[in-house]
């Protein structure tokens, strides 16, 4: 797992660099494929319960599960890849939210304020916590900056499926929840908004977007849950 995610990572770390404004998302979805698949390694997302495309890109108000095509990124966007990828029976899975070109200050906010509630998660996954203090130390930080947490979807755990149990939602109560174990491995991923934490999905019955169409920011990590520190495994 630890090598499929550090792939993950690895075609993040080439998506970021291809951002500019006039790519196409498509144009990102077809680098990403080309990278899993250049390291013997599939696109965990496409087929998967019918989603077209390899890469998830989510644009702005955006929350998740963005379909990529023809839109060209333009300056001042902010937008959201997230990449999963199966290799011997084993799934990895990350996000990140990257600037296009300069933009506004609540933007750079967002994408500081919604990373550092990842960190913030990711330092109470730890043996002999519970899982919703992962939850609480994210939703607290989170809305003490004045933003808001997406509650209609979630993490979750990962290994021979993409989707595993328990789901790890990003709010809740601490000291509440299973126990954490060494050995169980978690794809911890916050999901915020500048406005309400409400959200829809449209027509296309993949890309939710914030109900208000405040911006929102998606960050994620895949960890393993050890006897010592948190284990980020989709680390480059």
């Amino acid at each position: 797992m630890r090598r499929n995610n550090r792939l993950v990572a690895q075609v993040l770390q080439r998506l970021r660099e291809a951002i500019e404004p006039g790519i196409t998302t498509e144009e990102l979805n077809q680098l990403a494929e080309r990278t899993i698949r250049e390291a013997g390694a599939t696109p965990a997302f496409k087929g998967y319960r019918g989603y077209p495309a390899s890469l998830c890109v989510s644009i702005n108000e955006e929350v998740v599960h963005g379909i990529p095509g023809p839109r060209r990124l333009q300056e001042g966007e902010i937008v959201s890849l997230d990449v999963g990828v199966y290799r011997n029976e084993y799934y990895g899975d990350a996000a990140i939210t990257v600037p296009v070109g300069k933009v506004s200050e609540q933007a750079t906010r967002l994408l500081e304020v919604t990373q550092q509630a990842l960190s913030k998660g990711i330092e109470q996954a730890t043996h002999g916590n519970r899982l919703l203090d992962i939850a609480h130390a994210i939703q607290s930080w989170v809305e003490s900056q004045g933003f808001s947490v997406v509650r209609d979807f979630v993490g979750h755990g990962i290994g021979r499926a993409l989707h595993e149990d328990p789901q790890v939602p990003n709010f809740g109560p601490p000291h509440h929840g299973p126990r954490l174990r060494p050995g169980m491995v978690l794809a911890i991923e916050p999901m915020i908004n500048v406005g309400t934490w409400e959200v829809k999905i449209l027509k296309d019955g993949w890309t939710v977007v914030t109900a208000d169409r405040s911006l929102s920011a998606h960050f994620e990590h895949t960890i393993a849950i050890s006897d010592g520190e948190p284990d980020i495994l989709s680390l480059p």
